[in-house]
């Protein structure tokens, strides 16, 4: 792409990091809905390439924060990798110091910019199709959680606070409804209704977590299939997208992975009929998931994951409703009733889950048995 036809001044941004090569050719890079990616390539082509992002600070307010924990994080993964024989440069995500020895670099319009190492021959995929894709999404997240289980929680802030707390959710979508700014509210009355009466059910992680019964721990928070890079032979090479990674719940990533692997439709899907369960994709995300995570996870721990199930597309419904009740001011829309028609999948997809809530359990309980702890991932070369 020319770089003039761009939206900025990349040979000035990427003068500031400590890059190899010269003469760059930028792109566009990905699908992110947060922050703007950008490949860099060289023409010389003596390096790979990187990713430049611009990070989003009206999502992300702390970047120093934000950065540190990135920072820590990385450091921490390459660490352990490296101890055990593994390829930390593949497997880990590598950030680009700038030329002041920080890891971000703040341009004349006050946006923030980071750099990383482009990882060649990876792909990720948006949807998880194979049990195969299930299986490895397991691994990836379950490893991701094993390597950083020795570390205290608090050493990293929260990079959005309150993202995952229900609790704050309830209390917006109570607001939302005593307000009624957009005057739906007599419209979906039956779907506050039925939101209103799992609302207890619904507090159980948080009040477990401050019983002391649940350990905070480090957890990813954004665990999206495309949030991993497979490599050639489609096995787990690396997990990105680090922003949200902070202090949470082990149920919290099982939960988010489940609700977009398990559905047999999208997330805003329209004919509810379609919203199915795929329980062979359940199953094999389970195990491997339980594979890198039995030596550290609490019983505890393992019967929260189905609550986290449940959980995450709940807070989903709450959140799509909230923004409809307030006027649509949050998610970007494409038709006018898009956010209602978001939170009617997203309850469906809750009651089937729900309806299906012993089956899943019992897979829980079997692979936990069953299961061969620490599966070893082939060596990245």
């Amino acid at each position: 792409m020319n770089n003039n036809a761009m939206p900025y001044n990349f040979t000035d941004i990427i003068a500031h990091f400590n890059t190899e090569g010269e003469n760059f050719e930028i792109s566009n890079f990905g699908s992110g809905h947060i922050n703007d990616t950008y490949l860099v390539k060289s023409k010389t082509g003596v390096h790979p390439g990187y990713l430049l992002q611009k990070i989003n600070s009206f999502v992300f307010k702390n970047i120093d924060g934000l950065m540190n924990n990135m920072l820590f994080v990385v450091n921490h993964l390459k660490q352990k990798i490296s101890k055990a024989g593994g390829n930390p440069d593949k497997e880990v995500l590598t950030l680009i110091p700038t030329k002041t020895d920080r890891y971000y670099y703040k341009d004349e319009q006050d946006n923030y910019w980071r750099m990383t190492c482009f990882l060649e021959d990876t792909k990720s995929y948006d949807l998880v199709t194979t049990e195969q894709q299930a299986h490895q999404g397991g691994v990836a997240f379950g490893r991701f959680q094993y390597l950083l289980s020795d570390l205290d929680p608090k050493v990293l802030i929260d990079t959005i606070p309150d993202f995952l707390n229900i609790e704050k959710r309830l209390h917006d979508f109570k607001n939302a409804i005593k307000k009624n700014s957009a005057g739906r509210l007599k419209k979906v009355q039956s779907e506050v209704d039925f939101l209103n009466s799992w609302a207890v059910a619904m507090n159980e992680i948080p009040k477990m977590g401050r019983a002391g019964i649940l350990p905070v721990r480090i957890t990813h928070n954004d665990t999206k299939f495309n949030n991993i890079l497979l490599d050639k032979d489609n096995n787990i090479q690396c997990v990105i997208d680090l922003d949200t990674v902070m202090p949470g719940y082990v149920a919290f990533d099982f939960g988010d992975a489940i609700r977009t692997i398990i559905n047999t439709a999208v997330e805003d899907e329209a004919d509810l009929n379609t919203i199915q369960l795929n329980i062979p994709l359940f199953a094999e995300f389970t195990k491997g998931y339980l594979s890198q995570t039995k030596s550290f996870l609490t019983e505890a721990e393992l019967k929260s994951l189905i609550m986290g199930v449940l959980l995450l597309p709940y807070m989903q419904s709450i959140r799509f409703l909230t923004d409809y009740l307030e006027g649509d001011v949050y998610y970007k829309i494409h038709f006018a009733e898009h956010n209602l028609q978001r939170t009617h999948a997203q309850m469906q997809l809750f009651k089937m889950l729900e309806l299906n809530r012993k089956e899943l359990e019992n897979i829980v309980q079997t692979e936990w048995k069953n299961v061969e702890t620490g599966v070893e991932i082939p060596a990245i070369k």
